[in-house]
Parts: structure tokens; sequence; C-alpha cells
């Protein structure tokens, strides 16, 4: 049984995978699945938010341990989970054994102007200016989903997760300047490594995912319609795309095993 951890992105906490982590499950029946928060972000977030990305990754290692958990872990990591996985292959490649990343984008591969989109600037300026937590989750909704961004029930619970656990804004900026500010390892993480993209990612690129894929020569996948949140707008799709690709990558793994 592979213990698969699922991480979310910019103050988004584990509620917000939805029926994803189901819809895994059941393409991977022998997944233990783990979806812990990032500090500030969900069930922590009272704690103040690390600002780089290797201190995120040592603040999961800690949640994992205390649960009692370790290693070889498989990531599954949207946006800015999947730089946190990308520096946790590198700094502790025995702990990872596979890396699924999702709609990311990082340093040196990407320009600021693809890693959010400058179309977008002038509305999240605005929602920095007026506040408000329907106006931010509805902003947040409409930007990473292209399939279920109008869905006026599943606004309604992503404002209850909010008013539950809120993010400050001290903490959404610290974990802004930590995506913004890290830079991806000089090497290729010597994982297994599958990149997941939207076709119609609003708030991010496309070409990120690409462009990272190429330099790393990792398999891309791409979803046709889908946005940002993938996992939200197809997870059906993602557990297929991921099942497939373990079992053809653990066939490789097998392969290059010595014969006794």
């Amino acid at each position: 049984m592979s213990t698969w951890v699922l991480l979310r992105g910019l103050m988004r906490e584990q509620r917000h995978w939805g029926d994803f982590p189901e819809q895994f499950r059941q393409a991977l029946p022998q997944a233990h699945i783990v979806t812990p928060d990032l500090p500030g972000n969900g069930s922590l977030h009272g704690q103040s938010s690390p600002a780089s990305v290797a201190a995120l990754v040592d603040a999961c290692r800690e949640q994992l341990r205390a649960r009692g958990l370790s290693g070889p872990y498989c990531l599954l990591a949207l946006s800015l989970g999947a730089m946190v996985a990308v520096e946790w292959g590198a700094r502790y490649p025995q702990e990872v054994s596979c890396c699924v990343l999702i709609n990311t984008s990082m340093r040196p591969f990407n320009r600021f102007y693809r890693r959010l989109r400058w179309q977008n600037y002038p509305a999240i300026a605005l929602q920095a200016v007026l506040g408000g937590v329907r106006r931010q989750e509805s902003l947040i909704l409409r930007l990473t989903s292209n399939r279920r961004g109008q869905d006026a029930a599943l606004l309604q619970r992503w404002i209850g997760y909010q008013r539950d656990y809120p993010v400050r804004r001290a903490n959404a900026l610290r974990q802004l300047a930590a995506a913004a500010r890290f830079n991806a390892p000089p090497s290729r993480p010597e994982q297994p490594l599958l990149v997941l993209a939207g076709g119609r990612d609003k708030l991010v690129d496309m070409r990120c995912s690409l462009a990272l894929a190429q330099a790393w020569n990792a398999e891309c996948r791409l979803h046709p319609d889908a946005g940002h949140d993938l996992p939200l707008d197809d997870g059906a799709w993602v557990a297929a795309q991921v099942a497939q690709w373990r079992a053809a990558t653990s066939g490789k793994q097998d392969e290059k095993k010595p014969r006794p």
C-alpha cells in the first residue's frame, strides 16, 4: 500500500479537495490518502504561514511524523503545493517515491506574467482593496474552475470554510511570497514525475507546466478544457491519469531491478 500525500495551494485547505480523494481511491484502491493542511490554512489557520517553501516542507513532514506516518510518500500536489512537493523530493529524496504536479509554475522556467496571468491583476487588486469573504471566494472560484465557477452551492461551502477557519491576510501574503520567491532545484528530481495541466487554466498559464515538463524531460498530460483546480473540474480524469502512469512506471521500475 502506498501513502499518497495530497497538498493544496495558496489559501486552500483539505476540505477544498471535495470529492477528489474518493475518486482517487476508486482509481487506486490500495492508496492510503493523507490530506494535511499547510500552516495558516484550514485546521492550522491559527499558525503563521512560513514565508519559504523549504519551511512549508518541514511543516508537512512534522505533521506526518506526528500522525505516526513515515515515507516514502507519493506526493500529488496542486499549485503552491506542487512547489512543496518538488522541494521535498529534492531535499529528502529517500522520503518521496513519486510526484504528480498539477498546474504549477516556478522560477527559472516561467515568467512572472505567466505564473499569475496578467489579465487577473485588476480583479485581484480590487479584491485586495475591497475585501470581503463572499467576494474573495467568488473570485477564487471563478478564476480556478471552468466547470463549476458558477456553482452557487459550492461557493456557499467555500464561504463556510473561510468563516470556519479564516486565512489571515498576513498568512496569505506569506504564502504568496513563498511561491513568488521559490526557485526550482538546479537538477531534475530523481523520483518519477508526472505533470498535469488544465488546458484552459485562467489563473496560471498552462505553458508553465509545459515548460517545466520539457526542462525536466517529464511526462505531461493536458486536459482539454479544465481550469486551475483540475481535481475539482475533472477529478476522475486526474485519478485515471495517475493510475495509468503509476502502472506504467511501476512496471519500468520492476524491469530495472536486478534478477536473482
